[in-house]
């Protein structure tokens, strides 16, 4: 049986905290499942310019923090926190704490980290893959341990936390959900074996956004994640609630001109983006029997857009949320 669809709005920035708590109250009110943030910290530069990344003019945990305070039912969450950016054990306090304040709303991302250009700006070494990624897998652990009633006892390769008791606990039992972002085959079955919710993204080896990142989550290469993710899983693959990015979201009666224009950008013909999983373009209905049928084809249930899209995509989400 299909999962009930949701959604989510990801939203980078806010001029000013009305800004930002008026958009935690619209989305709230379109129907939106959650708002999330990013986790990015670098401004306008040459740093940022080389990557190709949109600003994050906001940090996450203060940002989920106010979104809370203003709304009662929004799940706020960040898509998703880079491991490599945070101590461990404060980052496990904060998502406590910032569950306890929200009365159990917390979608806890993480990732592995990718994004280099960032990392040579902030001066923080960018490891290779394999030990960002055990690092990722330790992280999770941290969290279920910092969740869990008992002591802390974690003695990883990159993690080490003993002889504690992790406080708050959090509201949400038996446990606030743990997301996992990636697009690379080791992240992929890392989050099918430890995640409760799997977000679908490019493979962003690269360092960097760009043509190649859209290029390796086709309708293809995204079947073959999901492989990745059952691979991972075994039997608990049922259990996991997949999630996926609409980064290119255009709600029109003119969907070619659209498609064109983006195919122009891509490098992907028009009639492969019109499929491609984290691409929506065209009339509402059109869009609604897309994301039905990537249910059925992928199993995604859950479906992020940017907070530019977000008015526009509300009557998707009308028609849709709880379906």
């Amino acid at each position: 049986m299909s999962r009930p669809l949701r959604f989510a709005v990801q939203s980078y920035a806010a001029d000013t905290a009305k800004e930002w708590r008026d958009r935690a109250r619209r989305t709230e009110a379109l129907g939106y499942s959650a708002l999330h943030v990013a986790d990015h910290y670098i401004g306008p530069g040459p740093a940022l310019a080389a990557t190709n990344h949109p600003i994050q003019s906001i940090a996450a945990v203060p940002a989920m923090a106010v979104a809370a305070e203003v709304t009662s039912t929004l799940l706020i969450g960040c898509r998703v926190f880079c491991v490599d950016y945070h101590l461990p054990v404060v980052l496990a306090k904060e998502l406590a704490t910032l569950d306890l304040f929200s009365d159990g709303r917390l979608e806890a991302g993480l990732g592995a980290g990718w994004l280099q250009g960032e990392y040579e700006a902030i001066g923080l070494p960018f490891k290779p893959a394999g030990q960002r990624i055990q690092l990722l897998s330790e992280v999770i652990d941290l969290l279920r341990a910092c969740f869990a009633e008992g002591q802390v006892d974690i003695d990883g390769q990159f993690v080490h936390a003993h002889g504690f008791e992790s406080l708050p606990r959090p509201v949400r039992r038996p446990a606030p959900p743990i997301m996992i972002g990636g697009g690379s085959p080791k992240v992929l079955r890392l989050a099918g074996a430890k995640a409760d919710i799997v977000s679908l993204n490019f493979d962003n080896s690269s360092g960097r956004i760009g043509a190649p990142g859209v290029a390796s989550s086709t309708a293809e290469q995204t079947a073959a994640k999901i492989g990745w993710i059952r691979e991972g899983a075994g039997d608990r693959f049922d259990d996991i609630e997949l999630e996926i990015a609409a980064y290119f979201t255009v709600v029109t009666d003119r969907p070619d001109e659209a498609l064109a224009r983006f195919s122009g950008v891509l490098g992907l013909p028009p009639e492969e983006l019109s499929r491609h999983p984290h691409v929506l373009i065209g009339p509402v209905g059109h869009i609604c029997e897309e994301i039905e049928r990537r249910r059925e084809t992928y199993g995604v249930s859950y479906v992020t857009v940017g907070g530019a899209s977000m008015e526009d995509f509300a009557p998707v989400v009308e028609r849709l949320a709880g379906r």
